[in-house]
C-alpha cells in the first residue's frame, strides 16, 4: 500500500516537471544552449565548479519569459502548438499564471546570490517580459526585435556573471561581447519569423517579414556576412576562420532570398503540384532558419577565441 502511494506520488512529483520543462522545451537548442557557450567563452574568471549554474540561471529566467508569454493567447497554441503545457491541458491557464508571477521572486533570489550584476540583470528581465507579454510590445517588428535582442543581453549577462565566482562582474571585454551579441540580435532576428510568415499574416502579427517582405530578406543575405567579417575583425580570428565564417554566413544569407515563398496565384488545376512546392518551400525556409541559428551560434564562440589568444 505504501509503495503504491509512493508510486503514485513519484508519478505525479515526474509529471509536474515534465509540464514545467515544457514550456522551456523549444528554447533549449535555440537559446539556453547557445546563451550556455557565450557565458563559458566570455567569463573572465571562469570556476568549472560553477560552471552548472550559468545554463541553470538562464533556464529559469526563460521559464519566467515563456509562462508569461504562453498565458496570453492559449487558443492561437491550441491551433498551432497543440504540445505546450496549457493547451495539452497539463496545466490550467490560471495555475501557469501564479506560476509566472512567482517566478519573479524566484528569478531575483537566484540573482542576489550571484551578485549585483546578475540580480541588476534579472531585474531588467522581468521588466521587459512585462512590456514584451502583458503589454503586447511583441506585436509590431521592430519593437519586438529591440525587446528581444535586450532580453538576450540580459541572459547573457547574467549567465556570464553565474559562470564566474560568487559576486563576479563582467569585463569590458565581456561588455563589449553583449553589446555586439545583442546588437546582431536585434538585426538579423527576424530570421526565425520567415518559416511562420504565412501564419503571421493570417493573424495579423506584424513582423518584418510581413511588413517589409523584400527589404527583410535582403537584409539577411547581405546583413549576415557583413557581420560574420565584422566580428571576425573584431575577435580577431586567422585569416582561414574568417574566410570559413563569411562564405558560411552569405551561404545563409543568400538562401534566405532564394527560397522565398511560392506565390499563390497558381491555377486552381495545379493545386497538388503548388501544395508540394509550398510543403518542400516550407521545409527549405525551416532549414535557413536552423542555419542560421547554427551561424549565430558560432557567433558566440568568437568572444572565447578572442580570450584564449589575446585576453589577459
Amino acid at each position: 500500500m505504501f509503495s503504491q502511494a509512493l508510486t503514485v506520488r513519484a508519478d505525479s512529483i515526474a509529471r509536474h516537471l515534465e509540464t514545467v520543462f515544457l514550456f522551456t522545451k523549444n528554447d533549449v537548442r535555440t537559446t539556453l544552449i547557445p546563451v550556455t557557450i557565450f557565458a563559458l567563452s566570455v567569463a573572465p574568471r571562469y570556476d568549472t565548479t560553477h560552471a552548472w549554474h550559468a545554463p541553470l540561471w538562464i533556464w529559469f529566467h526563460l521559464l519566467q519569459f515563456n509562462i508569461a508569454n504562453q498565458i496570453q493567447d492559449p487558443e492561437e497554441d491550441r491551433k498551432n502548438k497543440p504540445s505546450r503545457p496549457i493547451p495539452a491541458g497539463r496545466i490550467s491557464v490560471d495555475s501557469a499564471a501564479d506560476m509566472r508571477w512567482v517566478m519573479i521572486p524566484v528569478c531575483l533570489l537566484l540573482s542576489l546570490w550571484h551578485g549585483t550584476q546578475a540580480l541588476l540583470a534579472s531585474t531588467v528581465f522581468a521588466a521587459l517580459t512585462i512590456w514584451y507579454n502583458e503589454l503586447h510590445g511583441d506585436k509590431m517588428g521592430l519593437s519586438k526585435n529591440v525587446l528581444t535582442a535586450i532580453l538576450g543581453g540580459c541572459l547573457e549577462v547574467g549567465a556570464t556573471v553565474a559562470a564566474g565566482p560568487h559576486n563576479s562582474c563582467i569585463d569590458k571585454a565581456g561588455a563589449l561581447a553583449v553589446t555586439l551579441s545583442s546588437t546582431v540580435f536585434a538585426t538579423t532576428l527576424h530570421a526565425q519569423d520567415f518559416k511562420d510568415e504565412e501564419g503571421d499574416r493570417l493573424t495579423g502579427r506584424r513582423t518584418l517579414p510581413t511588413i517589409f517582405p523584400k527589404a527583410a530578406r535582403f537584409s539577411m543575405m547581405f546583413g549576415i556576412p557583413l557581420w560574420s567579417y565584422g566580428l571576425s575583425c573584431i575577435w580577431k580570428l586567422d585569416a582561414l576562420s574568417t574566410t570559413a565564417f563569411v562564405v558560411y554566413g552569405a551561404f545563409v544569407g543568400t538562401r534566405f532570398v532564394m527560397y522565398n515563398r511560392v506565390g499563390a496565384d497558381k491555377q486552381s488545376c495545379k493545386f497538388y503540384s503548388v501544395s508540394r512546392n509550398i510543403t518542400l518551400e516550407h521545409t527549405k525556409v525551416k532549414l535557413t532558419t536552423d542555419l542560421y541559428q547554427l551561424w549565430y551560434a558560432l557567433a558566440h564562440l568568437l568572444p572565447g577565441y578572442w580570450r584564449f589568444f589575446y585576453g589577459v
